[in-house]
């Protein structure tokens, strides 16, 4: 039998019908909502790719319920910033040349806004303890790392 779920996505709220409550808040905001960021990466909540932003947590949206997230303030990629006023470290990510093929962008940058939005000044160290979980095939850990120590520079 179909469940309603309400979610709050990006400052939007969608009435959904699942047939399965423990179904991966992932697919409800691919293909339900139709965001194509996060992105389905391990499917375990190993890598990254699924992350979103959920009430100021970095959480991998791959391994939780869509139930779990009912009426939480979800936040992917698409909310943080936009073409016409992007967040800071998407900023600093342009101008670190960090993605190449820019499969786990979704993880690092939301790992990083958390890590900023809760410490403005981090060290080298808390950002590669924050981006310890993540995987990234092109290796642009270093330039990650730049991009959110310039965006701590200008706090």
């Amino acid at each position: 039998m179909a469940q309603s779920v309400t979610l709050i996505v990006n400052g939007f709220t969608h009435k959904l019908s699942v047939d399965d409550p423990e179904m991966p808040l992932l697919y409800a905001l691919r293909d339900d909502i139709g965001l194509n960021n996060p992105r389905f990466g391990c499917g375990l909540g190993q890598c990254g790719a699924c992350t979103v932003i959920i009430n100021g947590e970095a959480v991998r949206s791959c391994s939780l319920a869509v139930t779990a997230a009912e009426g939480k303030a979800i936040t992917t990629l698409h909310g943080v910033g936009s073409p016409e006023n992007p967040h800071p470290l998407q900023t600093a990510w342009i101008e670190e040349q960090v993605n190449q093929c820019g499969y786990c962008i979704n993880g690092w940058i939301l790992e990083g806004v958390v890590l900023l939005t809760r410490n403005p000044k981090p060290s080298e160290e808390d950002v590669r303890s924050t981006f310890s979980s993540l995987i990234c095939r092109c290796g642009t850990h270093n330039a990650a790392l730049r991009a959110v120590m310039r965006v701590s520079k200008q706090a």
